[in-house]
């Protein structure tokens, strides 16, 4: 089993940038694809976006293409989220997610989770 904790959420404004964080450990956390899901009250978790273990291969949610980065470091095992020009309908709560298989897919399919952080954007 691999423990996720993210870090960095908070409220900014529309326009602003923020980072996400998504520290990993256990024995097999470096071999992990990791993915970034959100989720509103009464909505069900919505994938933002993946990236593979390997060779780093990304892939984003339309909603935020071209706004948000996924990046990791595997000597850190942690993986990031930079997420830039903020809209109000990016507030949510952030997850990320591990799977040794899947790097994209519905939340079923991930084998970790962290606990959440909010991130709040106001107009």
């Amino acid at each position: 089993q691999v423990q996720l904790v993210e870090s960095g959420g908070g409220m900014v404004q529309a326009g602003d940038s923020l980072r996400l964080s998504c520290a990993a450990s256990g024995r097999t956390s470096s071999e992990q694809n990791m993915a970034w899901f959100r989720q509103t009250p009464g909505k069900e978790r919505e994938f933002v976006c993946g990236i593979t273990w390997n060779d780093g291969r990304t892939y984003y949610a339309d909603s935020v293409k071209g706004r948000f980065t996924t990046s990791r470091d595997n000597t850190k095992n942690t993986v990031y989220l930079q997420m830039n020009s903020l809209k109000p309908e990016d507030t949510a709560v952030y997850y990320c997610a591990a799977s040794r298989s899947f790097v994209r897919g519905p939340p079923g399919v991930y084998d970790s989770w962290g606990q959440g952080t909010q991130v709040t954007v106001s107009s």
